[in-house]
């Protein structure tokens, strides 16, 4: 099982997933973005991966938009091939929103609505628990994961919330400790509360909070353990 972890100038969560992925027993490789995906992973095609993970930090140094350069860069080309034969893509923070530059998944990040960098905390309801990011959870189930961003605010016309709603694409949603919904919960101001989103296959996510650093017991909880067990 070998999953890529994809670095750009920039990057600062990489190592971060790997350790994570890594005590959960997975195989995890970081890939520099110039050397290709499946060349730097040690695979013969993108195909072949059993994952890859877009990481969270400040790719480009956020310059236009955050993730818009990394988007355009040629190796999401190949994390594109990968996502629709069904390789599991995983983006958390800035790789949330290079997965939104690039199309993987609808919507947009932007700036929050403090304006702010927001460095905290959070509570998650799980929307679904039929995929392979929620599978470790109950549906309606609420995590505690940390979040480190500027650009961290989910927005999306009226068609595409409609779209994503009707077709159940919310992962989570930013939520109180009880699990209910309210604006004092939402930290960037994102539409709906929405903090994760699915692409078109379930097997394609993206989430603004950081589920690597609530995986090792060590530097605190464990509740992002079960987004990273999709890889396992």
């Amino acid at each position: 099982m070998t999953v890529a972890v994809v670095q750009f100038g920039g990057s600062n969560c990489d190592r971060d997933a790997v350790r994570a992925l890594s005590h959960l027993g997975v195989d995890a490789r970081l890939v520099w973005h110039d050397d290709g995906l499946a060349a730097g992973a040690g695979v013969d095609e993108p195909t072949d991966l059993d994952g890859v993970v877009l990481p969270g930090g400040f790719s480009y140094g956020d310059y236009l938009r955050a993730g818009a350069i990394a988007a355009r860069t040629p190796i999401l080309a190949e994390v594109q091939e990968a996502a629709t034969a069904g390789v599991p893509v995983l983006g958390v923070c800035n790789g949330a929103q290079v997965g939104a530059e690039s199309g993987l998944v609808a919507g947009a990040f932007t700036t929050n609505a403090s304006a702010r960098f927001q460095c905290e905390h959070v509570h998650l309801r799980v929307e679904r628990a039929d995929t392979p990011w929620t599978a470790a959870y109950d549906a309606g189930e609420v995590i505690e994961v940390p979040i480190a961003h500027a650009e961290g605010r989910f927005v999306a016309d009226d068609e595409t919330a409609a779209r994503l709603a009707e077709e159940n694409r919310v992962l989570f949603r930013y939520c109180e400790p009880d699990g209910s919904v309210t604006d004092a919960a939402n930290p960037n101001g994102s539409r709906d509360n929405v903090a994760g989103v699915l692409g078109e296959r379930d097997t394609v996510a993206v989430t603004m909070p950081h589920p690597e650093r609530a995986t090792l017991p060590d530097i605190g909880g464990t509740d992002g353990q079960g987004v990273l067990r999709a890889f396992a």
